[in-house]
């Protein structure tokens, strides 16, 4: 008759635990299923399921498990599966399956409570809980970045994508916690081009608004950006409007406004990184060249594109040079980029945080509004709004203890 056996353990992890129980099994020719681990603060939990034909090489396995669990200090439990209950288990091995991934500057049971209940309203099981982010020493530097990561497994079928969505962002203001959910595909992990915006994402700035400031009309010009950015205004229009409110301007200022430019928290890490482990990455700006090529520099971008500020004799013109890079200009270069390096769409990602990058967050396999306009977070795939941009790694699967060695 043949038995399926699911074996638990549980107690201290000790080296060549594993191995030794892989040889009892081995000896008795018994048949593996299915296995896994999990090792906490040296505790460890694994279970193994197992099938055998032979009931006495079965018997005699489970005698000599027991022994050897006793000898290495190990809990063992034996359940017996039914045939039913393993074809079932089979039967939802094809089943979409999902990542969620709860980040935040500290991660407590209450906010871990939250993300759960919201995925068991959704009808998933939660198979793994995986943490990201490194291990917290008792006297970390408090002037540190904080960051927490967990990132759950989960098998089922989501009932309402919609309704998880939108629970999820709502954690957002009531928690200051990020939730991103995602398919778990292959695509998810082999993303290779990352498009970012400039403005207010790899900079804290709004550089026209910097070079209004200069010019005299800084009022003028933030009032129109922030209209545009919330999506109240068509973008080339405003965009027009406010590089003519610049005419005059003295050119010289542009270095010096460069020099002042913050980068956001994360980003040259993020950057790095990714350059690290072979990603290309590119700027899609509604901004001007001239920064986009300076932060190009600056962090090491394989490619910019944003727009031409004219200028003749030293001066600001007024006017811009070539097509205006708006919304679905940035689309149409992510689209561009993603063929020149022979790669699906679904391998890219985005990064904006204004009206004119939900084109290209929308396209992307993976596109991610960073500490965005409201408008922008409730359409776009993920949000990011209480970590730094580095926290986009986690989005990636990727964990801090393998980054401090990229």
């Amino acid at each position: 008759m043949r038995e399926i056996i699911l074996i638990s353990f549980l107690g201290p992890d000790q080296p060549n635990q594993f191995t030794r129980l892989m040889q009892v099994l081995s000896v008795h020719s018994l048949q593996i299923l299915d296995v896994g681990q999990a090792v906490i603060h040296n505790q460890l939990t694994l279970g193994i399921v197992v099938v055998s034909d032979d009931q006495t090489a079965t018997a005699l396995a489970m005698k000599e498990i027991l022994i050897l669990a006793h000898d290495i200090g190990l809990t063992v439990r034996f359940k017996p599966i039914s045939s039913a209950e393993y074809d079932q288990w089979v039967s939802e091995g094809g089943r979409t399956r999902y990542i969620v991934t709860a980040l935040a500057p500290e991660l407590t049971a209450a906010h871990l409570q939250a993300v759960t209940n919201i995925v068991s309203q959704q009808g998933f099981n939660i198979e793994t809980v995986t943490r990201l982010s490194g291990r917290l020493s008792r006297d970390q530097d408090s002037t540190a970045p904080r960051r927490a990561c967990v990132q759950f497994g989960l098998s089922g079928q989501m009932f309402d994508a919609q309704a998880m969505r939108e629970a999820c962002l709502s954690l957002t203001n009531e928690l200051n916690i990020d939730v991103a959910v995602q398919e778990d595909n292959a695509y998810r992990r082999n993303r290779r081009l990352v498009c970012f915006d400039m403005d207010s994402t790899l900079i804290e700035q709004e550089v026209i608004d910097e070079l209004a400031i200069e010019a005299g009309v800084g009022d003028k010009v933030a009032e129109i950006t922030e209209r545009a950015m919330q999506g109240e205004l068509d973008f080339q229009q405003s965009f027009r409007a406010r590089v003519a409110l610049l005419k005059g301007l003295d050119a010289s200022v542009l270095p010096k406004i460069a020099e002042r430019l913050t980068v956001t928290e994360g980003a040259e890490r993020l950057i790095s990184t990714l350059k690290a482990l072979g990603y290309k990455t590119a700027i899609l700006s509604g901004g001007f060249q001239y920064f986009a090529e300076y932060l190009q520099q600056k962090l090491g971008i394989d490619e910019v594109h944003a727009n031409i500020l004219d200028v003749q004799d030293g001066f600001v013109t007024g006017e811009v040079k070539g097509a205006i890079v708006d919304g679905a200009r940035k689309a149409l270069l992510l689209r561009e980029l993603a063929d020149k390096m022979g790669i699906s769409l679904e391998q890219a990602m985005a990064v904006g945080d204004g009206a004119n990058d939900l084109p290209m967050l929308a396209i992307a396999g993976l596109g991610v509004a960073y500490r965005a306009k409201p408008l922008v977070r409730q359409n776009a795939n993920q949000a990011i709004s209480s970590v730094g941009l580095d926290g986009i790694l986690y989005l990636l699967g990727m964990h801090d203890k393998d980054l401090n060695r990229a």
